[in-house]
């Protein structure tokens, strides 16, 4: 990754330096030789107006005067001027430091003569003895051609320093910018490095079975949410969090499991231990010539009627929280909770004489759709959830509100309250207060469990809270409208039983 992205930051760097080398290389290039043309029209004026010309072929020096090929004054070293005459031969030299000529040879009076006459200027190549020469031509006033030129060597030897420059700047700026890039994108992804690093104690966990604390994190140094690194390492401790979340549910999950089959393989196993020890005295009895009595026989079958009973009521608990666990459809119809609470309370003055029991319900029909039998269930636990854990006297009060459409079902007693350490569980399945599953009172610890499972499958919610002198269990259920006028808040102490 490191190396892919020094290439993506080299590469394009290379490329706008390279372009801007040829950019630069040309524009000076052009510059040059346009000073260069500049200063040929004058050059080529000056030559123009000088006539006659000189076989450079003849011994001696060249004459002095206008025979003089280069007997053009303000002419500056280097200057070119080759003329040629009717017949068609050239001649031509160039001035050098010192005032002298170099004649040029036939060859190059040849390469100077083939200028096109268009008075523009053009680029030759003399050899490597002159280079290369930017020449004009133009008609003299004798008739003949006059070609002057000026040389380009300085201009194409500071073009070539300038290459030279750029080669050398360019490949010390990427080598700097290589050493620059190297070092950012290393300190750039050392947070990333420690998010890979974290990611690989993690996956060497055992995270299969068990209780799994997932200590690791990102440092809160590399998770800073203003870079794209630090916020991928927020969100792998996100995540974490999460899976540790996860694993905790998990393995409450798989306790909680344990613990409701060893609950239920108790539960199950106290009936039908006493059903199993009645047959076997009664098989016993048999046995030893001894037949037991009318009275003993009719005892034996009471105690196994209630203990089947008991293990019936228990299995059927089992299969309703299975089927709502499951999402088993309920049988939706309309619901009058108003009658529901009032009946639900009747009943708990019959099954709890010993407590006083209230009902506060509106005037009206309060309506919802719902499974009326698992409502009505829903009160009865409730109910029978006072009954079974409050001392006799206590007061318990059903009141039924609407607010803002939902129905508001509360169960309030004054009796001793619940634990806060038992509040957060009291809604688990064999959840009780006694935990070695007594049942001097009676309790399964499944009723309330049950409430939570109905109310949820109604799209509700329960919740209890707790302090001693006040317990208040609150169940919400949506959709809940006021119909006909239906009953008085009546308080079932004083109201006549059904």
């Amino acid at each position: 990754m490191r190396a892919r992205l020094l290439w993506t930051f080299l590469v394009p760097l290379g490329v706008v330096l390279v372009l801007v080398g040829v950019v630069s290389t040309a524009a000076l290039r052009h510059e040059l030789i346009s000073q260069v043309d500049s200063q040929l029209t004058s050059a080529l004026a000056r030559s123009s107006s000088a006539v006659g010309g000189y076989d450079h072929d003849d011994e001696g020096p060249p004459p002095s005067g206008d025979n003089d090929p280069l007997a053009v004054r303000g002419q500056g070293a280097g200057t070119l001027v080759v003329r040629t005459v009717a017949d068609g031969r050239a001649q031509g030299a160039v001035l050098t430091e010192g005032g002298g000529y170099h004649y040029l040879s036939d060859a190059q009076c040849l390469v100077v003569a083939h200028v096109p006459t268009d008075g523009e200027a053009h680029t030759v190549d003399l050899g490597e003895d002159l280079g290369h020469y930017r020449v004009v031509a133009s008609h003299g006033p004798d008739g003949g051609v006059v070609i002057t030129g000026l040389p380009l060597g300085r201009s194409f030897d500071a073009v070539s320093n300038l290459v030279t420059v750029e080669v050398i700047a360019g490949l010390a700026g990427l080598l700097a910018a290589a050493v620059a890039g190297v070092l950012v994108i290393r300190r750039t992804l050392r947070p990333l490095e420690h998010v890979a690093a974290t990611a690989t104690r993690v996956t060497e966990l055992p995270l299969a079975s068990g209780e799994v604390t997932l200590a690791e994190r990102v440092p809160e140094t590399d998770t800073d949410p203003r870079t794209e690194v630090g916020r991928v390492g927020t969100a792998l401790n996100r995540l974490l969090d999460h899976v540790e979340e996860s694993l905790h549910a998990r393995q409450a999950s798989e306790t909680q499991v344990r613990q409701f089959v060893a609950d239920a393989s108790h539960e199950l196993r106290t009936p039908l231990a006493s059903i199993r020890g009645y047959a076997e005295f009664f098989h016993r009895q048999q046995t030893d010539g001894r037949p037991p009595t009318d009275e003993d026989v009719a005892h034996m079958l009471r105690r196994v009627e209630a203990e089947s009973l008991r293990m019936s009521a228990l299995v059927d608990d089992l299969l309703l929280l299975a089927r709502l666990d499951a999402g088993r459809d309920l049988e939706l119809g309309e619901v009058d909770l108003t009658v529901l609470v009032v009946d639900a309370v009747s009943d708990a003055r019959v099954a709890g004489p010993g407590h006083h029991w209230a009902a506060d319900v509106p005037p009206v029909a309060v309506l919802l759709s719902g499974d009326a039998a698992r409502l009505h269930q829903v009160v009865a636990n409730l109910l029978a959830n006072v009954r079974t854990h409050t001392p006799e006297g206590t007061t318990a009060t059903a009141r039924l509100t609407v607010e803002g459409g939902t129905a508001v079902l509360q169960v309030i007693d004054d009796g001793p309250g619940i634990p806060l350490q038992q509040q957060k569980q009291v809604f688990e399945r064999f959840a009780r207060g006694d935990a070695s599953r007594s049942r001097a009172a009676g309790s399964t610890g499944l009723g309330l469990a049950i409430v939570a499972a109905v109310v949820a499958a109604h799209d509700g919610t329960v919740a209890v809270h707790s302090r001693p002198g006040r317990t208040e269990f609150t169940v919400r259920l949506p959709g809940a409208v006021f119909g006909r006028p239906e009953a008085e808040s009546v308080d079932t102490d004083d109201a006549p039983l059904p």
